[in-house]
């Protein structure tokens, strides 16, 4: 790890010697990378890694999440075979208890999911948690759970193994080596500079750039002229003196109390998540920052260490050995951010680890080796991927803000659609204002205010959080049932809209998409952006707009990962692709009486005859003119009413007014939740994504092969070829009171055979409904539908009804007719 003979000329120049940078070196070397070089600014570890907490758990939010966390924790338990050095890995398990009713619930919704996930754990009793941590107070406990492959580690010596691993195959690695500068040219970078910490400097000719500069990060993204939205908060924890006779003990996390205890050497290692955290560095992090502290703040600390001696009696009787306050990075969504950034065709990203940079390192660089390696990703990391991030979000203003809560999130209660609190109202529909008045609720996705449901005269406007039904329940169900019977209106002004216009403008889009394109102007295209593997990157709505011009929807948390795919395809098509989101509003007109509402107000012909549905007409309306798409993700006769931001406030009151003889009712976005799911439609991002098959995710209509060329064509045809081997199914809960969301478990005659990837409540139909994958290699329809099905909720084995059509309209008579 010397610093003489700085090569000037490599494959990829890795920036940070955290865990996290020696991970992905280690597996692009693993991967017979040559030529990779690693430089960091101090020394290995000097950052954030030197002094984590070392908790590796396996069970996270996601499906793939858990499977990189498994993937590290298996790679840290045979690491010390392969390199010499030892990482301190230990397998103690680890229990979190709950203090709350509301938290045993979440608990063991995460037990659930954990089975489904493979992940072994154990749903224990207040006397079982006391079994097997016998130093804690169980006062207040309602249960815990148990999962006993975690462990811990020490952060330092695993990310010093992944070095020597890499080293032996051939990485360099120059510590006191600082990266001052990039070479760009175009959407690459060409070279990386760098200065020694004796005033050497130079330049290193490189095919590829990876930011793991931690909370660095935001900084080094600045240099490649790319956004890495990320800040450093402060985090607490103290370690005791000597314990006589500890023993090995489980991490123990008591989210409630904000804390979680880790037996360190024969100590305790108290470390908290509070609430409202302290951001750091926003002046910038010191040029001399080293292996460093902060000034300790015993007061911020007091309030979680009050609550920790209850809990551990025994913190009370021995003395505090270190109080110890450093910085960690995190992000506007508690989720790291990894990948090919947007806007560069090699500058790659793998920071921001809010925490769990121990647990995700060996995961996370695995699956950033191999998607440079290959190319494409190795499966779905949406959860995780850089191109979720919106410009804005690299605001330090936004960031300082944000972070203060991300920190404490970590250990909140994750009630379903919980809403930050921090950092609103930066994006905000031209209906805002108009939408308030009238009893909005909002929630945040991707910046965006957006109406989610509306509150009675005397009702609190604000959410009420719950794993029960919620205080919204009766709202979205009214809603929900207004659009069914009668007429709902409500914003959609958030969702992306790029504009693709030029000679080659059909020939792209007929390759970047499954659709087939050249159709008349005016026609809607319901269609999917495929890889190579036949999965999912995007599903959207095109529209032909002219001859040389189109208008592709997207949804709004994926608007720039989906202009971004289009982009990296672009290759000598002569096209023009333009984000036009926030130059159109977007009104949802749906219902059986939306035709009735629609002709009130406009003399345009809305007939079957005249406007049949997939298709577009430019229209009067009121005073103002738009453009009605005849398309619907509710099931419903409808129109999205497409009006120019500076004219919709009117085409909005208009439609207000006329619709008071026919019932007409605001709508929020839940509402279009469960309306879709009754409809059997997919949600991109967790129905499908780009690990599943279009034709196994049962969108093969949207897919036209008879087209010549188009990304995923030969996999479209290999599958229908060889059969399917999964297939997406819908369920219907027997009992109308559990609520889904996703993760549940899947059984088939008792066994667990999936998960669900989304479930709502179904209104119309009276019950929770979900989807999710089975398998089906050599299975007919009726073998499928011939089992015995029933839905894990929360440790409640619930029977369900399956289906391979949607439970309501599966004709879609109603939306066409």
């Amino acid at each position: 790890m010397a610093l003489a003979n700085i090569q000037d000329k490599a494959r990829v120049v890795i920036i940070g010697g955290g865990v996290i940078g020696c991970s992905v070196a280690y597996h692009l070397t693993k991967l017979g990378w040559k030529d990779v070089v690693l430089l960091e600014r101090k020394e290995l570890t000097s950052g954030t890694t030197w002094h984590a907490a070392g908790l590796i758990a396996q069970l996270r939010a996601t499906a793939n999440m858990t499977r990189l966390a498994k993937y590290s924790q298996e790679l840290y338990g045979t690491l010390e075979d392969e390199t010499g050095v030892a990482t301190g890995f230990k397998r103690v398990g680890a229990i979190t208890v709950a203090l709350t009713e509301d938290r045993k619930e979440e608990l063991f919704r995460q037990s659930a999911m954990a089975r489904a996930f493979g992940v072994e754990i154990e749903e224990i009793s207040p006397a079982e948690v006391g079994e097997r941590y016998p130093h804690v107070n169980l006062d207040g406990v309602t249960a815990g759970v148990y999962l006993p492959k975690d462990g811990q580690g020490d952060p330092g010596n695993i990310a010093l193994s992944l070095a020597r691993g890499a080293t032996k195959r051939g990485a360099k690695i120059h510590s006191r080596t600082k990266v001052t500068g990039m070479r760009k040219q175009g959407s690459r970078i060409t070279a990386v500079s760098w200065q020694s910490e004796d005033g050497d400097q130079g330049e290193i000719a490189c095919d590829m750039v990876v930011n793991c500069a931690g909370m660095w990060a935001r900084d080094v993204g600045k240099m490649a002229g790319v956004n890495v939205p990320l800040h450093a908060c402060e985090h607490y924890y103290i370690v005791t003196d000597s314990v006589p006779d500890l023993g090995d003990l489980p991490v123990l996390r008591v989210p409630d109390e904000c804390a979680y205890y880790k037996e360190d050497a024969g100590k305790i290692l108290l470390g908290m998540f509070e609430p409202r955290a302290k951001p750091w560095g926003m002046d910038g992090i010191p040029d001399s920052f080293d292996f460093d502290e902060l000034p300790p703040d015993f007061e911020h600390f007091e309030p979680i260490l009050e609550m920790a001696i209850n809990r551990l009696p025994l913190l009370g009787q021995i003395g505090i050995h270190t109080f110890f306050n450093g910085p960690e990075s995190f992000t506007p969504d508690d989720a790291y951010h990894l990948g090919l950034v947007p806007g560069m065709d090699n500058v790659w990203v793998a920071a921001g680890f809010n925490s769990i940079g121990i647990q995700s390192a060996g995961g996370a660089g695995m699956a950033l080796a191999q998607w440079m390696e290959d190319g494409e990703k190795p499966f779905d990391l949406g959860d995780v991927d850089i191109a979720r991030m919106q410009p804005f979000q690299g605001n330090k203003t936004y960031l300082t803000e944000r972070v203060s809560e991300t920190l404490g999130l970590l250990y909140a209660d994750h009630y379903p659609f919980r809403q930050k609190a921090t950092s609103r109202g930066i994006r905000r529909s031209p209906l805002h204002e108009h939408l308030a008045k009238n009893g909005a609720v909002f929630g945040e996705l991707a910046g965006w205010e957006r109406a989610n449901w509306f509150a009675n005269d005397g009702q609190k406007s604000e959410y009420e959080y719950s794993w029960k039904r919620p205080n919204w329940f009766d709202n979205a169900k009214a809603e929900h049932l207004a659009i069914r019977a009668g007429v709902g209106l409500y914003d959609m002004s958030s969702f992306g809209k790029i504009r693709v216009e030029g000679p080659d403008a059909t020939a792209f889009l007929n390759y970047v998409s499954g659709g087939e394109m050249d159709v008349p102007v005016g026609k809607i295209v319901y269609t999917q952006f495929l890889n190579a593997r036949g999965g999912i990157e995007a599903d959207v709505t095109i529209t032909r707009l002219s001859e040389l011009a189109y208008l592709v929807v997207t949804p709004a948390a994926t608007r720039l990962a989906d202009e971004t795919w289009m982009r990296r395809h672009v290759d000598d098509h002569m096209v023009v692709i333009t984000d036009v989101t926030a130059g159109e509003a977007v009104l949802a007109v749906m219902g059986p009486k939306s035709r009735d509402l629609l002709a009130s107000v406009s003399p345009n012909d809305f007939s079957n005859a005249a406007n049949p549905f997939g298709t577009a007409q430019e229209i009067e309306i009121g005073m103002g003119i738009a453009r009605a798409h005849r398309v619907s993700y509710v099931g419903e006769l409808g129109w999205e009413i497409y009006v120019s931001s500076d004219m919709v406030a009117h085409v909005f009151e208009t439609l207000l007014a006329a619709g008071e003889d026919l019932g007409l009712k605001l709508c929020g976005l839940h509402m279009m939740d469960g309306c879709r799911i009754e409809k059997g439609f997919r949600h991109f991002g967790h129905d499908i994504t780009c690990e599943d098959h279009v034709l196994e995710a049962g969108l093969g209509f949207a897919v036209k092969t008879d087209k010549p060329d188009f990304i995923g064509r030969d996999a479209v045809l290999a599958k229908r070829e060889s059969g399917l081997t999964r297939r997406i199914v819908q369920f219907r809960l027997n009992d109308p009171e559990p609520l889904l969301f996703h993760n549940e478990p899947i059984l088939r005659d008792g066994k667990i055979v999936g998960h669900l990837t989304s479930g709502a409540y179904g209104y119309h139909v009276g019950v929770a409904v979900g989807m999710g994958y089975i398998g089906c290699e050599g299975q007919t329809a009726s073998d499928i539908l011939a089992s015995s099905y029933s839905i894990d909720v929360a440790g409640t084995v619930v029977g369900a009804q399956a289906s391979l059509r949607p439970f309501y309209d599966p004709s879609g008579d109603r939306m066409k007719s």
